[in-house]
């Protein structure tokens, strides 16, 4: 994660972000509807990483998944259990490159923002994939935002990193929708759906 960013100070006004608290329906009906084509049909086992405030995270358990989540903030875990309380969830603090689940495997990783804020993306990757289970799959939502200074991972790159452990990958732009958003944005935002077995 970034060092120059403190999460925990983020947590309060965390869920302001139309597209971080899902407070609107509108957009949390998106992201609801997007995750069910992201992720497997059945319930499964879902580990969230750098999962803040648990807000993707009780989509997930409300369409019947078992959810892990890691942050590195106390804080943005303390927020997400009480988000998911009494739900088949369970949030950890720690690092989303080495998420602390010992030998534990999963359905689906899935990873919003974090991955552009890492030194080394493809290490991360390498490990995230070495955490599912045959057949599994890694949800990644990435982009690059700002037009002076762009900060993020385009797409290409990141999809050049995954090939080499993916048999599949699908790309799909999120930019053009506006309610996953709760408004226009004219960046590159998109999802990589990645799996398969290792090549």
């Amino acid at each position: 994660m970034t060092e120059h960013v403190d999460w925990d100070a983020q947590a309060a006004a965390f869920d302001d972000e139309p597209d971080h608290g899902l407070r609107d329906l509108a957009v949390r009906g998106a992201w609801a509807q997007r995750l069910r084509g992201w992720l497997p049909e059945r319930g499964c086992d879902l580990l969230d990483l750098g999962c803040g405030t648990g807000s993707l995270a009780l989509l997930a358990a409300e369409q019947g998944h078992r959810v892990t989540g890691v942050d590195l903030s106390p804080a943005m875990v303390e927020r997400a259990r009480a988000k998911l309380a009494g739900r088949d969830a369970a949030f950890l603090v720690g690092d989303a490159v080495a998420p602390p689940v010992g030998e534990q495997r999963f359905d689906a990783v899935l990873v919003r923002h974090v991955l552009w804020t890492l030194p080394d993306p493809g290490r991360a990757l390498r490990h995230w994939r070495g955490l599912l289970r045959p057949g599994g799959r890694l949800v990644l939502v990435e982009g690059v935002w700002g037009t002076v200074s762009p900060v993020g991972i385009p797409a290409e790159r990141l999809t050049a990193l995954l090939a080499p452990l993916a048999e599949r990958m699908e790309v799909e732009r999120l930019s053009d929708d506006p309610l996953l958003w709760g408004r226009e944005v004219d960046d590159e935002r998109y999802v990589v759906v990645a799996g398969g077995q290792v090549r």
